[in-house]
């Protein structure tokens, strides 16, 4: 039945009949319903080879297809190259749509819709002095960015090989820093291609001159950084850990890969997070924006100066986070690294 449904989908894309085509994508994704991961996994290495055969504009909306399969369990690895380079295409585009709107209407760029069909037409009809062909893609573009990112969304928070090993990272990465201050709905996306995975980090307590190791993966901020840190460094005294800053345990669950139960508490801060120059490591920000000192991340703990709250969850509901205690390091490695940060309050001139 798979099979069949594929070759629907292939024969729609020859004749070059979108409708048809579309019309057959629901019937694929229902009868994949219950489909072990290996045939998805099949199924969704099959359809990779689809999207050289369909115009962009098709490709984007093929790829909310490719995205829901990964997230069923198929293998997303065949997937990635095909819709990064169609999402970088696309932010390509948007980047020249940009500038040629601002240039010719003299306006901020409009916000896209790509739900309208005519939104595209009546945009791409400002663009004066473009080729009629020329302006209504690069219009098109900037409408089906958001949709083109959303299955990359998902293979990235899914896979942390695919993380690892995007296809086409660098060329997405400067498209995508050239359209992001003016879409705010590509920010999800950036915050994505920042996430670390297999990090080691030093973190240090300052209060008891302990250090560990740890190794940290797949976090989308600072938030889940300081819940999970305080839950790996939590421990009796006398085994190397720090006692009295155990974070609850629905906290860690949230922050990790669980449910957010909908009457969760607050999550309350253990610590001050601080990196080896003195400065505060926000909540809001990334790990990837702490600051590396001799080739490592330093994160200190310090007492909160006052207590901070914020709602449990994950900023990526799909990504596993994870967090390995590497070492616990022995009392002169700890005092080594004690020694390369800045005292409490910051360096002083």
């Amino acid at each position: 039945m798979l099979d069949h449904h594929l070759a629907e989908l292939f024969q729609a894309a020859s004749d070059r009949d979108p409708d048809r085509l579309f019309a057959c994508v629901p019937r694929l994704y229902e009868a994949t319903e219950g489909v072990d991961e290996a045939s998805l996994s099949a199924v969704a290495a099959r359809l990779s080879e689809l999207f050289d055969l369909v115009p962009p504009s098709i490709g984007a909306r093929l790829g909310v297809l490719a995205g829901a399969l990964v997230e069923r369990g198929a293998d997303p690895m065949p997937l990635a190259g095909p819709l990064v380079r169609g999402l970088t295409e696309h932010l390509e585009l948007s980047a020249r749509f940009a500038a040629a709107w601002r240039s010719i209407t003299g306006e901020e760029p409009p916000e896209p819709d790509d739900d309208d069909p005519e939104w595209t037409v009546t945009v791409a009809a400002r663009l004066s002095g473009i080729e009629e062909r020329e302006a209504f893609g690069l219009a098109d573009a900037w409408a089906l960015a958001h949709l083109s990112s959303m299955p990359v969304l998902s293979i990235l928070q899914l896979s942390p090989r695919v993380r690892a090993e995007l296809p086409g990272r660098d060329r997405l990465v400067e498209a995508l820093s050239a359209v992001l201050d003016d879409r705010d709905d590509l920010e999800w996306l950036a915050g994505l291609l920042s996430v670390l995975d297999e990090e080691h980090l030093i973190v240090l307590h300052r209060e008891t001159g302990r250090g560990f190791e740890i190794v940290i993966g797949g976090m989308g901020d600072n938030f889940q950084l300081h819940t999970l840190l305080a839950d790996a460094v939590s421990g009796p005294a006398s085994e190397g850990f720090i006692e009295g800053v155990q974070p609850e345990f629905g906290w860690v669950v949230s922050a990790t890969d669980g449910p957010v139960p909908p009457e969760a508490d607050s999550v309350s801060g253990q610590f001050n997070l601080v990196d080896a120059n003195g400065k505060w490591i926000w909540n809001e920000g990334i790990p990837a924006s702490i600051p590396l000192l001799e080739g490592r991340r330093v994160v200190v703990l310090d007492p909160p100066p006052y207590q901070r709250t914020w709602s449990a969850g994950r900023r990526y509901p799909m990504m596993r986070a994870t967090v390995r205690m590497e070492r616990i390091l022995p009392a002169d490695e700890a005092a080594a690294w004690m020694s390369r940060i800045a005292p409490e309050g910051g360096f002083t001139n």
